[in-house]
């Protein structure tokens, strides 16, 4: 079928609001649906009321729902987004923490510098070049020190990964060409390499769709992870193993993670909060029906 041309006008606020009353959507304030169509995208709100609507083809909504559902959907998402970044950043720390300490025991301060330690079929060129493209263009005053001190072609690795993105430390460590320099990293997380690598991964595509503001509680993920299947063992029954695309797995790998960097924090019961709060159908999230029973959530 030849393409069209796109034809539908723009609308004015009130005529945004006068389509979804048209459509069954109850508006009982009306000035705050005003408020909220003018600061949030009327498109970008659309992915919170599909859930309610009754026929997507003539986008009529279900008997009883009101705007104010939609706005709570939207700002439990906005919330978990913060709550996943909370996790992501504590997590990226500590994984370049691990990487930086163990490679550098194992081979000296310049790993990193050592061609032979990566993947052949990884253009290790390539990625060192965009490495000291970041190193010099960095601003860090410990980087600038180093810079300006030594003379190697880049900083020791506990400098380096401090400027690495969460993208290129995935990268580094997923390309270490020995399965043992990997594991020497992942088991400090009581790992497989082959698991912690496909997280780091999928890792970045989350943080990325949080870094951009993307809906993240009912997400199909086209970029998944390797669910542990041995190790670590009491973690194995904690997952989803029916579904795959949702948070939920990776949110149990978060906070397992969670547990084992920050002992003492309060991201399950604050997550759980949330979800009560909003009266989320967690479901959607992949969420199976006894989560609450499983040992990571308790």
């Amino acid at each position: 079928m030849p393409k069209q041309p796109y034809t539908k006008p723009a609308l004015s606020i009130d005529q945004q609001i006068d389509q979804l009353v048209d459509r069954g959507m109850m508006i009982n304030n009306r000035p705050l649906a005003t408020h909220f169509l003018s600061q949030i995208n009327y498109y970008r709100l659309s992915a919170y009321w599909l859930p309610f609507e009754e026929d997507h083809k003539t986008h009529a909504f279900k008997k009883d729902t009101h705007f104010e559902q939609v706005i709570d959907l939207y700002s439990f998402d906005r919330e978990l987004r913060l709550l996943v970044l909370d996790a992501i950043e504590r997590i990226e720390v500590a994984i370049r923490t691990t990487l930086a300490f163990q490679l550098s025991h194992r081979y000296g301060t310049h790993p990193h510098l050592v061609a032979e330690l990566f993947k052949h079929t990884w253009d290790y060129t390539k990625n060192i070049s965009q490495l000291q493209k970041d190193v010099t263009q960095s601003k860090e005053i410990f980087i600038l020190h180093l810079i300006a001190n030594y003379s190697e072609a880049l900083p020791p690795i506990w400098a380096v990964v401090e400027v690495m993105t969460l993208g290129q430390l995935s990268k580094w460590y997923a390309n270490l060409k020995s399965r043992s320099d990997r594991n020497l990293i992942a088991n400090n997380y009581d790992f497989d390499e082959v698991n912690l690598v496909s997280f780091l991964h999928h890792l970045t595509i989350v943080r990325n769709l949080c870094a951009h503001h993307s809906r993240l509680w009912n997400r199909d993920f086209i970029i998944n992870f390797k669910i542990p299947k041995r190790r670590p063992h009491k973690l194995v029954e904690d997952f989803n193993q029916s579904t795959q695309k949702r948070i939920y797995n990776t949110l149990v790998m978060l906070l397992y993670l969670m547990d084992q960097i920050s002992p003492d924090h309060h991201w399950r019961k604050r997550l759980i909060e949330k979800i009560d709060q909003h009266q989320i159908d967690t479901t959607r999230m992949g969420f199976p029906a006894d989560w609450k029973t499983k040992a990571i959530w308790c």
